[in-house]
């Protein structure tokens, strides 16, 4: 009996009561004996308190707690469940509103993993990201764009634009997208440190459902590369056009003497013809270089693989190059290891050895000495050449790689090279996954090492 004067019950208790009390006083005037109206009011009261606990069990007791279901729902826990065991109204509504929180708790998870997939994206890609509202205030800055800028995320978010992001094309760029309302495309020079990067920003507007304007997005591109590319493929151009600029005028310049002129000095004409010969001879070794560096240069490039003596190889190229050696006087030592063999693309190989000290020579002095060394340093082959020439500045060593590239320009087109020799040296040896390396001192000499995989792997033809 102790629930029945807990709330609420004890409110219904109370009511029950008065009611009762009320229906005594009334029947007192009807009734003589006492007894019987006490009698009648106490199975009144019983019957009225039965039916109430009874409705409040069945109906008012689940609509509360079905309530308290809602109420936790509402606040965003949707593991929250109502269970009620009868079939009726109350247990239909059970039903509902579990269903709808399960629904309500896949939808959130849906929408978590949405964002945590977006979020990744925008955090993870390679263009800076910046969100700025329509008053102009930061609300968004990604990995990519502090990788660029700097600083942190509170540097710039919920700071107005113009305050945070020092560079006038930015504002410029903000500016314009607002004013037009359009998408703006700009670029500017970036320096962190010492270090110079290339920015290509695009400034997009953003718009409500009203297709009014809430917004802009910044995307901030890494464009150094591309740049760099660029730059490297105009250098190209102008460096072909120069090499071939002089030997066609020459040729072009004594033809048109010898036209002039026919046949009337032997000596001269013999002369002129020569030159025309070696002029048109340079012409074929530059083509042949750039056709070389070409198919190298191709994705689908392929080595044609097989195993050879590193000793039979060298006996290969010496013949080669043996004449240029004797016609500046130069001495020759070569030193290679005893049964040492490569798999690799002979062919290629070959075309180093044979750059490398074709580069030495050209830039050896008369009576100076060249080395050849081939060894096994664990899992590679080495292939060292040392010359005692005019050696290379320190501050030219990073670019002797690049095609064209001189290090003495005022007698290097005589030496008789393409200025495309240790550019080809460097893109075999890279299709061959392999490594170059150089030591230079001024007026001492210069040493290239080249360290190939002793196996390539790949198929062997």
């Amino acid at each position: 009996m102790r629930f029945l004067f807990e709330k609420p019950i004890f409110g219904y208790t109370v009511g029950v009561f008065l009611v009762v009390l009320v229906t005594g006083i009334l029947l007192s005037v009807l009734i003589g004996d006492y007894l019987v109206l006490a009698a009648v009011l106490v199975i009144q009261f019983i019957v009225l308190l039965l039916f109430i606990i009874h409705l409040y069990e069945t109906v008012l007791k689940p609509i509360k707690k079905a309530t308290k279901t809602v109420d936790e729902i509402v606040k965003g826990n949707y593991r929250a469940r109502f269970h009620h065991p009868s079939t009726d109204s109350i247990g239909q509504l059970s039903t509902k509103i579990n269903a709808l929180a399960r629904n309500l708790n896949e939808l959130t998870i849906q929408e978590q993993m949405q964002a945590e997939q977006l979020s990744t994206i925008i955090e993870n890609t390679q263009s800076g990201l910046v969100l700025i509202d329509a008053k102009g205030y930061i609300h968004f800055v990604n990995r990519k764009f502090l990788v660029m800028f700097g600083q942190t995320t509170n540097d710039f978010q919920g700071h107005l634009y113009y305050d945070v992001l020092h560079n006038e094309v930015i504002h410029e760029t903000v500016q314009k997208t607002f004013l037009y309302e359009r998408n703006i495309k700009e670029e500017f020079t970036h320096y962190k440190g010492l270090d110079k990067y290339y920015i290509e920003i695009v400034g997009a507007p953003i718009f409500d459902e009203r297709n009014l304007l809430k917004g802009a997005v910044l995307v901030l591109y890494d464009i150094t590369e591309l740049k760099k590319l660029e730059l490297m493929r105009k250098d190209f151009v102008a460096n072909v056009s120069h090499e071939l600029k002089t030997p066609i005028t020459s040729i072009k310049g004594f033809a048109e003497t010898l036209l002039d002129n026919p046949m009337k000095d032997l000596e001269k004409n013999k002369e002129f013809l020569e030159i025309i010969y070696n002029e048109s001879h340079r012409i074929q070794l530059l083509i042949q270089d750039l056709l070389i560096l070409s198919r190298l240069e191709k994705e689908n490039h392929q080595l044609v693989l097989s195993t050879f003596s590193m000793r039979e190889l060298v006996d290969e190229v010496i013949p080669v190059i043996h004449q240029k050696f004797a016609d500046k006087g130069l001495t020759f030592d070569k030193s290679i290891q005893q049964s040492l063999q490569l798999t690799a693309d002979k062919e290629k190989v070959k075309q180093i050895i044979i750059n490398l000290i074709d580069n030495a020579i050209n830039y050896t002095p008369e009576h100076g000495h060249i080395y050849l060394r081939i060894m096994n340093q664990g899992s590679n082959v080495l292939i060292e050449v040392e010359d005692t020439g005019i050696g290379i500045e320190k501050e030219a060593l990073p670019r002797i790689f690049e095609r064209f590239y001189r290090v003495d320009k005022a007698r290097s087109r005589n030496t008789g090279g393409t200025g495309l020799g240790l550019a080809i040296v460097k893109h075999i040896v890279e299709v061959h996954d392999g490594t170059i390396d150089i030591e230079s001192e001024i007026n001492k000499g210069t040493k290239i090492v080249v360290s190939l995989p002793m196996n390539k792997d790949g198929k062997i033809q």
